[in-house]
């Protein structure tokens, strides 16, 4: 089996498994930061490939989109992490002007513009779920309280695979109830 086809299947059952883990449901979002240089076995930002980049989006998306959940591709640190998004779940978010390329985004968030139908970039979202894909750091994207969740895979190709699910915010004190569906 050649390699870009075990890494789509990785990349199938870490999406699978991301939904069913975390809850997510139709109209939720999930940033991915993913370092194609990193599934390769390269240090992050060295070998930059568009069509690795491509068929990680194609497949991801194509997962997510089944079941209504948005993907926001986050950008490399050159454009300090923005958003690829589909404008559709950009509604109250404020867009910025950039268009991913492989050096200056990195090839996922390029697939992504490229492949979304209307795309637009923005400087920063809360989303509902996320998967690291290479240690690229998503954390700023997320909810504000994010939960590890620890799946299957461990990594994608070379790269350290790490997930999260987000919940609400626990308030008050030793008399508050909480509802067990949130947690």
């Amino acid at each position: 089996m050649e390699f870009i086809d075990e890494v789509k299947i990785q990349l199938k059952k870490v999406a699978e498994e991301l939904i069913e883990k975390a809850g997510l449901n139709n109209g939720d979002v999930v940033v991915v930061g993913c370092s194609s240089s990193e599934i390769l076995g390269d240090n992050m930002g060295t070998n930059s490939s568009p069509e690795l980049g491509e068929e990680v989006f194609l497949t991801l998306n194509e997962v997510f989109k089944r079941k209504g959940i948005f993907l926001a591709a986050q950008c490399c640190e050159h454009l300090n992490r923005a958003i690829i998004i589909e404008r559709e779940a950009a509604k109250n978010v404020e867009q910025v002007n950039v268009v991913p390329v492989p050096k200056a985004g990195g090839s996922f968030a390029t697939a992504a513009y490229k492949h979304f139908k209307n795309p637009v970039a923005v400087e920063g979202i809360k989303a509902d779920a996320g998967l690291d894909i290479g240690g690229v750091l998503i954390g700023m994207h997320l909810k504000n309280v994010a939960v590890p969740l620890k799946l299957s895979e461990k990594s994608i190709g070379n790269a350290l695979l790490l997930a999260a699910r987000t919940r609400p915010k626990f308030i008050g004190g030793v008399r508050a109830n909480y509802n067990d569906e949130l947690l």
